[in-house]
């Protein structure tokens, strides 16, 4: 099977600080790949790296067969990202949001028109369709950036942190409208620390930690076939509360 993500070799320093260290992945044509880690571990980074937002000091990223860089706009045409908390215009209702992200693609009117509708209504934010992005929730908001990214059909679809901010029904509706887009042939990889919707959602996981690979494979691997939390705390290494610390938590008397 084709790979829908290559990376080789990424690279990225913030002065002093090795964000991402020679990351190398290679992501199944029509997979739901999850990448893990701890906060700070490379995760955002990578992301931004993958989908042209950020150019790497080195190695090579590919998406849907198009070289990320030099080509980040060209890669953009074949990918849909939604970062862990969507930057939009939020002087703009959510349907001019997604009119302008359909002409930012060159899409006909009429399909921005009718994809938009139907964003809307599964993404349950038609009643929402007069009020601002500025006066939405966060969990709006990602919802409507996950239907910005989704607006032009994209072949694979990067996301940081999905659920995060979204309520157990709406998350549900997400997890249902993902796999539509995966059994339809897309590919979609996303960022996360939680371990038990990585392990519920995804065929193959990648494990990092200081910007490094740890771990990477099916996700009955990668956890030995048992608890994916537990084998994550014990690969990027865990911290138990000291004999004694906070002791003084609920040693109030009646």
């Amino acid at each position: 099977m084709a790979d829908a993500v290559q990376a080789k070799g990424l690279v990225k320093d913030f002065g002093d600080v090795r964000a991402v260290d020679g990351i190398d992945l290679r992501i199944p044509r029509g997979s739901f790949y999850g990448i893990a880690g701890p906060n700070g571990a490379g995760k955002s980074t990578t992301l931004r790296m993958l989908t042209g937002l950020l150019r790497p000091d080195a190695g090579s990223a590919e998406v849907g067969g198009v070289q990320v860089w030099p080509n980040p706009r060209l890669a953009k045409s074949v990918l849909g990202f939604v970062p862990d908390n969507p930057v939009l215009f939020d002087r703009l209702t959510a349907p001019e949001m997604l009119q302008y992200a359909g002409m930012l693609h060159r899409m006909p009117p009429e399909a921005i028109v009718a994809r938009s509708t139907e964003l809307l209504r599964v993404l349950d934010l038609e009643d929402s369709r007069n009020r601002l992005i500025a006066d939405f929730s966060l969990g709006m908001v990602k919802r409507i950036g996950l239907g910005v990214a989704l607006l032009h059909n994209p072949r694979v679809l990067v996301l940081d942190e999905p659920f995060g901010a979204l309520d157990p029904v709406n998350a549900q509706v997400i997890e249902d409208l993902l796999q539509r887009f995966r059994s339809g042939g897309g590919t979609v990889v996303f960022a996360s620390h939680v371990m038990d919707v990585v392990q519920r959602l995804c065929d193959r996981v990648v494990v990092i930690a200081s910007g490094r690979v740890l771990a990477e494979g099916p996700v009955s691997e990668v956890s030995g076939g048992g608890n994916l939390q537990d084998a994550f705390v014990q690969l990027v290494g865990g911290r138990d509360l000291e004999e004694g610390e906070l002791a003084w938590l609920s040693s109030w008397s009646d």
